[in-house]
């Protein structure tokens, strides 16, 4: 019989398990799927980790972010436990020497990213390999009533029934009971093998503080300097983070901005400073933090209000990993509100441009089948990528689309050895099939198009066959593989298309969900304003029932209850002025022959929203492009309703 102790000793050098870790590791060895609720920094991942070693065959890790990938594999590595991930930054070599090293079970552990389903030759590789356990790491992303709802999430049960994996495990570290019990329910796992350690950590000091926009510089250079040890401090948008790192290092303070904006390298470059203790306090969005395993990160100070209580607990969940004292800071008032509730009003599609999809999908069917490429249909129906991804799941749940497969468009290769010397290494039907692919390609100068329709047609080949056989002899060293524009194919029920309540359906979904973030947002300025225990109260929002009713180390504890207020008061500029350029953007869209637009883009483009029909047609240079970027979204919209325009 396994001992368990032992094993964590002589695998990973630890003397016992954290709270959970032992129960959860146990029920996944007697073949129960689990899903696990531990706080952030509470060692979610050695439960994976340790089960996936004593496991027959191969683990695979659905991980939302490449850095979660790298910090867990560095773990790996340095604990001598074979892993690898499949990401974009990998080479072809790369790749191709991960998927042998997997094949020839070398490697225990892979991570790739939900997106990586979706790529065809990916789906041939992994449905070869037999798996023992799909981890799902950041699982509350599969829930529509979590924070981080990712639409590719809710097909990964499926995945998991075609590969006919038999284990699951679920991590989380921020769950409500809604969250917990939906995510549950996708993947078949019972109440009894949930297990949830708690969210009261007693080492957090929440602190909340008032503060005008005006002071909130000041304010923070005199908490950073009193504090010892390294820190984060949030920000919402990315031009703050260098304003206010500049700000910083003015004062003497050692900092630097972190951003999805800088190059990979320089992110890469400020994160290993700041690991190496080089840098004492980063100026970040929330692009930094997810897979920062830093034990003595001493404070998390929010410069801005965070996205909502999730996103805040998974932030502070950054500080104090090694169990000592971290202060958590939030520098609060309201001036910032309209920032994050206007990302949520420029993520909901129009219902016009929900009918364009709905009739895409009428006019383009064939057979029965339609070929969706995402980004082509993004720009052309006006819809952002991630809510075009919500839209094609839900028109799944509501059984109009069937996903069959993905295939690329693009499917090419050339020969590093010559053919000939290729076929002398089969016989039989693998070399008259090989010839067959290589006599159906279409060649222009080096680079061959296998005609898989023709292949059908003369040699009853699916196009699976086709595509397995030549990524072996792409691993072999035997040909360069290159594949483009990935093409993804539905079955479509035409009656539930044909149903002309479908848009608009569709249209009301989109708009709860808008009201549901709104709501979320509304509820994260309500908890810091609370006259009772801040920690008690983060812990009930997470069904933790556990905690102390007064923790001793939250403001609130400590008697200073804060009120947020407008410290900046943000106008509207004069009906004349916003006439003028909404004129002017008229105008310049009647030029690309645009000439009905409708409210709602109006309003973007006065609150300094991105959208595809702006990018196609080089609306941010318009002069009053963001004009009211300070103001919120629905004072936008009444007074835009209101004017009058040609």
């Amino acid at each position: 019989m396994l001992n368990l102790s032992h094993s964590l000793k002589q695998n990973f050098g630890f003397d016992n398990f954290r709270h959970g870790q032992e129960q959860t590791i146990t029920q996944l060895l007697a073949g129960n799927s689990s899903l696990a609720i531990f706080p952030t920094g509470s060692g979610k991942s050695l439960c994976y980790q340790f089960t996936a070693i004593h496991l027959p065959h191969l683990t695979l890790v659905v991980s939302p972010l490449l850095a979660l990938m790298k910090d867990q594999l560095a773990f790996l590595t340095r604990n001598n436990i074979k892993a690898a991930s499949i990401d974009s930054t990998l080479t072809a070599e790369q790749n191709q020497a991960v998927m042998a090293d997997v094949r020839s079970g070398q490697i225990k552990i892979l991570m790739v990213s939900v997106e990586r389903f979706k790529n065809e030759r990916f789906r041939q590789f992994i449905s070869s390999v037999a798996v023992s356990m799909l981890v799902i790491d950041e699982a509350h992303c599969i829930s529509e009533w979590g924070h981080n709802f990712r639409p590719d999430y809710l097909k990964l049960p499926t995945y998991r029934q075609e590969l006919n994996i038999p284990l699951v495990l679920l991590l989380t570290a921020t769950a409500t009971r809604q969250v917990k019990e939906d995510m549950a329910e996708k993947f078949l796992i019972s109440a009894s093998s949930i297990v949830q350690t708690g969210f009261y950590r007693a080492n957090l000091d929440l602190n909340v503080i008032a503060v005008s926009s005006s002071e909130k510089n000041n304010q923070l250079s005199k908490i950073i300097q009193q504090q010892r040890g390294c820190g984060i401090v949030y920000v919402t948008l990315q031009q703050s983070a260098e304003q206010v790192a500049q700000y910083l290092s003015t004062q003497g303070i050692s900092a630097a901005a972190y951003h999805a904006g800088f190059i990979s390298e320089n992110r890469q470059q400020i994160q290993d400073d700041f690991m190496a203790d080089k840098i004492q306090v980063i100026v970040a969005t929330i692009a930094f933090g997810m897979g920062i395993d830093k034990a003595n990160i001493r404070f998390v100070i929010h410069y801005d209000l965070p996205k909502s209580i999730e996103n805040y607990s998974q932030e502070i969940g950054r500080a104090g990993r090694d169990d000592l004292p971290a202060k958590c800071i939030t520098l609060a008032n309201l001036d910032g509100i309209n920032t994050v509730e206007n990302f949520v009003f420029g993520d909901t599609p129009e219902q016009k441009s929900i009918e364009y999809v709905l009739n895409n999908i009428k006019e383009e069917t064939n057979y029965g089948r339609w070929e969706l490429q995402g980004l082509a249909l993004s720009n052309a129906s006006n819809i952002k990528q991630l809510p075009m991804k919500t839209l094609l799941v839900q028109l799944e749940l509501f059984g109009v689309l069937k996903p069959l497969f993905a295939y690329f468009a693009d499917f090419k290769y050339k020969f590093i050895i010559p053919k000939e010397q290729i076929l002398a290494n089969f016989i039989g039907e693998r070399r008259d099939f090989l010839e067959a692919i290589f006599t159906h390609s279409k060649f222009k100068k080096i680079w061959g198009e296998p005609d898989f329709e023709t292949l059908f047609q003369h040699y009853q080949s699916k196009r699976g066959r086709v595509v397995t056989a030549l990524e072996y002899l792409h691993e072999k060293h035997c040909i360069e593989l290159e594949t483009k524009r990935i093409t993804e194919v539905y079955d479509i029920n035409q009656t539930e298309l044909a149903d002309p309540s479908l848009a608009q359906v569709l249209y009301h979904y989109f708009i709860e969900k808008e009201q549901k973030e709104i709501k979320r947002i509304a509820a994260l300025v309500r908890f810091f304003e609370l006259d009772k225990c801040l920690t008690r109260n983060l812990s009930l929002y997470f069904d933790d029932i556990n905690s102390p009713e007064n923790c001793g180390h939250c403001s609130v504890c400590r008697g200073q209850v804060a009120k947020l207020e407008y410290s900046i008061v943000n106008t509207l500029p004069s009906d004349e002025k916003l006439i003028q350029v909404l004129q002017s953007l008229i105008e310049h869209m009647q030029t690309k022959g645009l000439n009905d637009l409708s409210l709602e883009t109006r309003c973007r483009f006065l609150t300094g929203l991105s959208m595809p029909l702006f990018a196609r047609n080089k609306v941010k240079k318009l002069v009053g492009f963001g004009l009211c970027d300070t103001i919120r979204y629905q004072e936008v919209r009444d007074k835009v309703g209101s004017l009058a325009l040609k």
